[in-house]
């Protein structure tokens, strides 16, 4: 059984390695605010003060942060992986980042003779905390079949979409599609309320039609109650935008549905709603129908 390292313990990364610590995996963790660790410690996992000694004493180290400096950070930087990984020993970004860094990281490890897989997750605090999780992995083909049994571990379906960037690739698909469907959603609901309707029947009667999706389901009950609680922080989902905006223009085609989703995340990033959970795009669609938000 490989021995895991783990760093970042945010809101999904704790959840993800806490099933790592009950797996039986040897486990080392490593948080940049400390405090994070007390719970994986009394689990059984040992608590490290640098990414590189993290890596130092593991053989599959996990990454799950919030943007590209700090994978950049975590993985080069100062007592970075990078100074502590040993040839042979492998690193598994579960971040969601742009794909032409993570190419480019994954070159700068194998020159040190690391192998790298980028796996970029879906589902939310709720899959972390469930191990339900969607993962999108980049890698070489031996390289997902080592990564495979420790990401089964966290998520529920895994999927090898190609070579090392690919994972961030699908990421970037995966959050311009939820761009339209929490949008979409949001305009139902809010045109539900002002047109008088029972909204929970109505939420009801749809999900056995064409309608129905994870979206619908699970978030409109915040969009009719308008109370966001964390799920997918609004900010992060507008970080995730600005990558899939920019692999647009690389490919030379426009977004116009996640652009205008990204502009109403703008505006709610500087109302102070950054850390709502992304279901509070319906706060601007009340707003444009004159109803609190």
């Amino acid at each position: 059984m490989e021995r895991i390292g783990f760093l970042g313990l945010g809101t999904m990364g704790a959840a993800m390695a806490g099933h790592l610590a009950r797996s039986g995996h040897p486990l080392t963790v490593w948080n940049r605010t400390p405090g994070r660790a007390a719970e994986l410690v009394a689990q059984g996992a040992t608590e490290a003060s640098t990414p590189a000694a993290v890596a130092a004493t593991s053989d599959a180290i996990l990454v799950c942060v919030s943007d590209t400096p700090d994978v950049e950070s975590i993985l080069f930087g100062p007592d970075g992986v990078s100074d502590g990984a040993r040839a042979g020993s492998l690193v598994i970004d579960c971040s969601t980042i742009a794909p032409g860094a993570t190419r480019d990281m994954a070159a700068r490890l194998a020159a040190r003779g690391v192998e790298f897989a980028d796996a970029p997750v879906s589902g939310g605090s709720e899959g972390a905390q469930k191990a339900t999780l969607t993962i999108f992995v980049g890698a070489a083909p031996a390289v997902f079949e080592r990564a495979r049994p420790i990401l089964e571990v966290i998520g529920k379906t895994i999927t090898h979409v190609g070579p090392v960037g690919s994972g961030q690739a699908v990421k970037a698909v995966n959050q311009v599609i939820l761009a339209g469907a929490y949008l979409g959603v949001a305009e139902g609901i809010v045109l539900a309320i002002k047109a008088g309707l029972d909204v929970e029947q109505v939420v009801g009667a749809l999900s056995g039609g064409a309608a129905q999706s994870w979206v619908l389901a699970n978030r409109s009950g915040r969009m009719l109650a308008n109370d966001y609680p964390l799920g997918f922080k609004v900010e992060l989902h507008l970080k995730d935008l600005g990558i899939a905006l920019g692999l647009a223009t690389e490919s030379g085609m426009e977004l116009p549905l996640a652009a205008m989703c990204a502009e109403i995340e703008r505006g709610l990033v500087a109302a102070g709603h950054g850390a709502d959970d992304m279901s509070a795009v319906a706060r601007r669609i009340r707003a444009l129908a004159k109803l609190p938000s």
